[in-house]
């Protein structure tokens, strides 16, 4: 079992300055005036989490992506604790690269490898589409 680790020192108002165990530091801010919010970090995770599998199976399939950015656009739930209860993702590679290579990549990161993904489908309905652009 591996340990990841992180701290946040709060600085003033929901202001808070956080830092993981890498060492890099970020701004969180209940308000999102200086920061992200947490649940922005949550959706900038899951990007990240799944763009970098995603990135890494196209690369070992030697397809040649030029570009690749993932967005998510996320519903809350409207009571506390607020959980994300619909999330949609965007996957817009660049390229020419086959289209079954990119699904299987993103269906491969959804099913099995975005840690993320699978913390957030307690709660959450995650749909993916996938936009092709020509490079």
């Amino acid at each position: 079992m591996s340990m990841i680790s992180a701290r946040a020192n709060w600085k003033e108002k929901h202001q808070f300055t956080a830092v993981a165990k890498s060492g890099h530091t970020i701004n969180v801010d209940g308000d999102s005036q200086v920061g992200n919010s947490p649940m922005e970090l949550v959706l900038i995770g899951l990007c990240g989490c799944t763009g970098y599998d995603v990135a890494s199976i196209l690369t070992k399939k030697r397809e040649p992506f030029t570009s690749l950015e993932v967005s998510a656009e996320g519903d809350k739930a409207p009571t506390s604790p607020n959980v994300f209860t619909e999330i949609r993702l965007l996957y817009r590679v660049g390229g020419n690269v086959s289209h079954k290579a990119v699904e299987d990549a993103v269906r491969l990161s959804e099913e099995k490898y975005c840690s993320v993904s699978a913390m957030l489908e307690k709660t959450a309905r995650i749909t993916t589409r996938i936009e092709y652009i020509n490079s």
